[in-house]
């Protein structure tokens, strides 16, 4: 339309599909040892830790890569992930630039890397890789994985990024502030992490309003 090649745009006329719901789920708490034995039995025990110790996304926790792995501070960057394009597993931008970031990774789960990454002794530049290439592993093949595990566990199955979830909501209920918490996820908004968790934040807020009104009526 502005070089006049065309009179109208005609994806206005066009009828957008409307946003499909799907319902958020966490990995129960009180469930999460099971999980983590099963895990360590089906050899997938340090990736989904740290997916749980970090709320990394799918693509960004498959493209880590050792030089990513900083343990004199403790830390990891995200720096790409790993995509499937044309049936083809790559490595990938990400989302935004805010998806590019350091997160700070608990003691615990850094020393689990670290006996990994001795035990693996040099076989692939990827912290997770595929033991029949030594290169990424398949965002699909990690979703198997995962359902494998919690049917083994006797769990009620959830999506990859309920992992996510509930790193997200565990670290909500600890105390960790939303701005905090968004930079950690790679949010382009901090707006957008509160309303993601409002079921969350909701009831904190009701915590938080019990523990003033007791104080209150203590006090006056």
């Amino acid at each position: 339309m502005a070089e006049k090649l065309i009179p109208y745009n005609p994806a206005k006329a066009c009828t957008l599909p409307k946003g499909e719901h799907v319902e958020m789920k966490t990995l129960p708490l009180d469930k999460i040892t099971a999980f983590f034995a099963e895990a360590k039995i089906s050899g997938v025990y340090e990736m989904y830790l740290l997916e749980i110790a970090t709320g990394l996304r799918r693509g960004e926790l498959l493209g880590l890569k050792w030089i990513d792995v900083d343990y004199n501070e403790g830390t990891i960057h995200v720096r790409r992930q790993i995509c499937r394009i044309d049936g083809t597993v790559t490595e990938g931008p990400l989302k935004t630039k805010n998806s590019y970031r350091k997160i700070v990774v608990p003691a615990d789960v850094m020393d689990v890397l670290k006996k990994k990454q001795a035990k693996d002794d040099g076989a692939s530049e990827y912290v997770f890789f595929s033991p029949m290439t030594n290169g990424p592993i398949s965002p699909d093949s990690v979703l198997h994985m995962l359902h494998r595990v919690m049917d083994r566990a006797g769990l009620p199955r959830i999506r990859f990024h309920d992992l996510r979830h509930t790193f997200a909501t565990m670290a909500l209920q600890n105390g960790v502030d939303v701005k905090t918490l968004s930079n950690i996820l790679g949010h382009f908004s901090a707006g957008f992490t509160l309303d993601t968790y409002a079921h969350v934040t909701t009831g904190m807020q009701q915590d938080a309003a019990n523990k003033v009104g007791d104080f209150l009526k203590a006090n006056i």
